[in-house]
């Protein structure tokens, strides 16, 4: 990671005064309940048919690469993929209902996008300790990789395993994960997913709106659904929510989480750990310095040996001329020593 000395000198001088305080680490210092008027997605696993055209658009939104194989190559869905650093959200293909019936009685496959759930008390945010992670009231939880220290523990805490990790970037690697299109929302615009949807699978609105529409698909269509919206309450509520025909665990949706938020149980990890955060400012203010120190002996290193270079080419060149300019004096005298003699047997001759 790529720091300025000030600010590096400022995030550990911040966390070391946490630790020397006894105080819990600051992401777990207060607790959070959510925006009222956050806006969320109603994903109905239905209405989707695996179309993938989500993917091309959250790429295309992103600007994230192409994918390996094209987006209409249906053949990826055989596959069980989880979102990386260059696919913020993918497709599944699940078993229906009647997976082991065959013919035209059985019930088709079921597809689900899975992506960051935009919890309403994200884990991320309570176990990061230099609070890289927030939730806005627009219902997002938006990274920041300006004050990331790359210690990966929103992807430890994370309930659904939704951040990546670029492990490709040496120098400045961040977490990725997918951020409800934020800047498309403070336009006034839907996701990019939710805009594209041929079939309408993604309903976007307001939280409390879209989960009444939940509710009243169920009540009309009870054989269709399973009487449950997962998201209303899962891990204290999540802004990306889900109804399904069959139990969410077939379509690896966890429903072994707490319904209570994260952050209770995180806060108190982090709290109980005050000494080791403490330990990290001290190690790593040490490390800079090391770093720092090393990259100006280099310097000099190279300043020192460039001037010797100099010198000593200068002292060649200077003794390299002082012996052509003595070799050219002596063939010159050589020279005129050989004109001298060849004239005066010229003269003898002459005489003679």
């Amino acid at each position: 990671m790529r720091f300025s000395r000030r600010r590096f000198l400022q995030w550990a001088t911040a966390v070391g005064t946490v630790a020397a305080t006894g105080k819990k680490a600051a992401a777990a210092e207060k607790e959070f309940h959510g925006y009222p008027d956050s806006t969320a997605v109603l994903h109905d696993t239905t209405l989707c048919v695996g179309c993938r055209s989500c993917e091309a658009a959250c790429n295309a939104v992103n600007g994230l690469p192409p994918p390996e194989r094209p987006f209409d190559d249906k053949s990826v869905l055989d596959e069980r993929r989880r979102t990386t650093d260059k696919a913020y959200t993918v497709v599944n293909r699940y078993p229906g209902r009647d997976a082991g019936r065959s013919g035209p009685s059985a019930a088709p496959a079921i597809f689900r996008k899975n992506q960051c759930n935009h919890c309403l008390e994200p884990a991320c945010a309570s176990a990061c300790f230099v609070r890289a992670f927030r939730k806005t009231p627009e219902g997002a939880v938006l990274y920041d990789p300006s004050v990331c220290v790359g210690c990966r523990y929103c992807m430890v805490a994370c309930p659904f395993n939704i951040p990546a990790y670029e492990y490709h970037r040496v120098l400045d690697p961040r977490v990725v994960k997918c951020n409800l299109c934020y800047p498309r929302i403070k336009e006034g615009k839907l996701p990019g997913c939710v805009e594209a949807c041929p079939m309408e699978a993604l309903t976007f609105g307001k939280r409390q709106d879209v989960i009444r529409i939940a509710r009243e698909r169920i009540r009309k269509h009870p054989d269709r659904y399973v009487d449950h919206i997962y998201g209303e309450k899962e891990v204290g509520g999540t802004s990306w929510l889900y109804l399904a025909s069959v139990p969410f665990r077939q379509l690896d949706l966890r429903e072994d989480v707490q319904m209570r938020p994260a952050p209770e149980f995180t806060a108190g990890a982090l709290g109980a750990v005050p000494i080791v955060i403490g330990v990290w400012p001290v190690l790593l203010t040490g490390l800079y310095a090391m770093n720092q120190w090393k990259e100006r002996a280099h310097v000099q290193e190279q300043k020192q040996a460039v001037a010797q270079a100099m010198t000593q080419a200068r002292a060649e060149a200077e003794t390299r001329l002082k012996e052509a300019a003595k070799k050219a004096a002596a063939e010159k005298q050589k020279a005129v020593d050989q004109a001298v003699k060849k004239a005066l047997e010229d003269a003898a001759k002459t005489k003679g």
